[in-house]
């Protein structure tokens, strides 16, 4: 009985601890990290697509459209005639970007503690800096059809970044603070 007691008391979040009362005895939780990553991850991917769903259904494009528009950017104009396998692939891919940007967050979260003790401006931040590394570095070495420029399209991309991808990457990191050394 005491022995689970023990273990109860002793389990933390996201970290192997040792107990103390019981030389040699560690508990293992799952891991923080990807608890905090899949978490900004999904959230950050679910707020984007829907938001892409929205603004382009305003202009008639539907959601299947949309991903293989995603995927055209390994596939090229050929993605638009796979049907749902290449709205598949989009959207795995969308995914895979979406977790990759909670990715490169949370390392550097784990270097500058600043990032989520000030979560919100450097969601906005990060929101800004992920729209401009998709726009002008992702896209244009994509095979993704060019779009001519527009200002007030340009304003709502990165609008849609700070709110759907930065702030929530943030703000769900803030939430997984590290592990202080020792432990």
């Amino acid at each position: 009985m005491s022995d689970l007691i023990n273990q109860a008391t002793h389990r933390s979040s996201g970290s192997v601890r040792v107990n103390p009362a019981v030389p040699g005895h560690a508990t293992h939780a799952p891991s923080s990290t990807a608890r905090a990553i899949v978490s900004a991850g999904f959230t950050c991917g679910v707020l984007d697509i829907t938001a892409a769903f929205v603004n382009w259904a305003l202009r008639g494009v539907g959601p299947e459209r949309l991903l293989q528009a995603i995927a055209s950017g390994l596939l090229g104009p050929q993605s638009f005639r796979g049907g749902g396998s290449t709205a598949a692939l989009g959207l795995a891919f969308h995914f895979f970007i979406a977790f990759s940007a909670a990715t490169v967050f949370y390392l550097a979260s784990r270097k500058l503690q600043f990032l989520t003790r000030r979560a919100i401006l450097s969601g906005i931040a990060y929101g800004i800096s992920v729209y401009l590394f998709m726009y002008w570095i992702v896209i244009p070495l994509s095979r993704i059809q060019r779009m001519p420029f527009s200002l007030s399209q340009t304003i709502l991309a990165i609008v849609v970044h700070i709110v759907c991808v930065g702030l929530p990457i943030s703000l769900n990191i803030r939430r997984y603070p590290p592990i202080p050394n020792g432990r």
